[in-house]
């Protein structure tokens, strides 16, 4: 967690900032940290890119304002705040979901976004209630789910969630995001988008399966999809290296 040592902060924003260039604003998960994507923030800057990872508020509003709506506000917010004509957006999970209403509601604003595991057509579990969410074992195990080598679920990674879902006013918010989430299908939507897509996918990813990315890139009509095998939900983490690849291979196929 060490880029939380250096995170600029600012009004309602909290972010963490690297390099100089073209904008990559970085949407994390519901239970992801920022360091979920240390792999990108430690490559991108060489390549001529900035990397801004904004903390999302999901714990901070009023929970009548905690929905994906909300963020996608506050996501047009930020950007402006940073005084940003156009950005490129990546999310994961949650963070994707975010970053695509974003692109529908606001499309001048964003030149690319490129999404991982995302939410907004369908996603297993993510919105459990978390039953045994005292016993460490049933949350670590339920974290390594998450992955498909569970070693990536280290110690840090599962004491983070399990301190997350044992905070009764944390644990309301994660449940009403993912709600929220369910409720915010964007099927419809997505068509409409014209927006450059990149879709990463892990071939094992068991919260949404192969078939949401296949739908994804059924959908959106100026969408690339890249498939990451013996991955699950987050290949920035299981596999940063293939991941910072397709995003460079995205990033150039679009000039972005």
């Amino acid at each position: 967690m060490h880029m939380h040592d250096s995170l600029k902060e600012s009004g309602r924003f909290k972010y963490f900032e690297k390099g100089e260039g073209t904008p990559l604003i970085i949407l994390h998960g519901l239970m992801g940290g920022l360091s979920n994507f240390d792999g990108v923030a430690n490559h991108f800057p060489s390549l001529g890119y900035k990397v801004i990872i904004p903390m999302l508020p999901i714990y901070d509003l009023p929970l009548l304002k905690t929905n994906v709506k909300e963020f996608a506000h506050y996501l047009r917010d930020f950007i402006t705040f940073l005084g940003h004509e156009k950005v490129v957006l990546i999310g994961n999970s949650l963070g994707g979901h975010i970053g695509l209403l974003h692109t529908k509601l606001f499309p001048e604003k964003v030149s690319g976004l490129l999404i991982t595991g995302s939410s907004g057509l369908y996603e297993n579990a993510m919105g459990e209630s978390y039953p045994k969410r005292e016993n460490y074992e049933y949350i670590k195990k339920k974290t390594e789910d998450v992955f498909y080598n569970p070693d990536v679920a280290t110690k840090e990674v599962v004491d983070d969630v399990f301190k997350t879902v044992n905070d009764r006013k944390k644990l309301i918010k994660i449940l009403t995001i993912a709600k929220s989430a369910i409720r915010h299908n964007m099927a419809k939507d997505l068509p409409a988008i014209t927006t450059p897509i990149g879709i990463v996918w892990g071939k094992q990813d068991a919260v949404t399966p192969p078939n949401v990315g296949d739908e994804f890139h059924r959908l959106l009509p100026n969408s690339t999809l890249y498939w990451i095998d013996q991955c699950g939900h987050a290949p920035m983490m299981e596999h940063p290296d293939t991941f910072n690849q397709y995003l460079t291979d995205w990033l150039v196929a679009n000039n972005l």
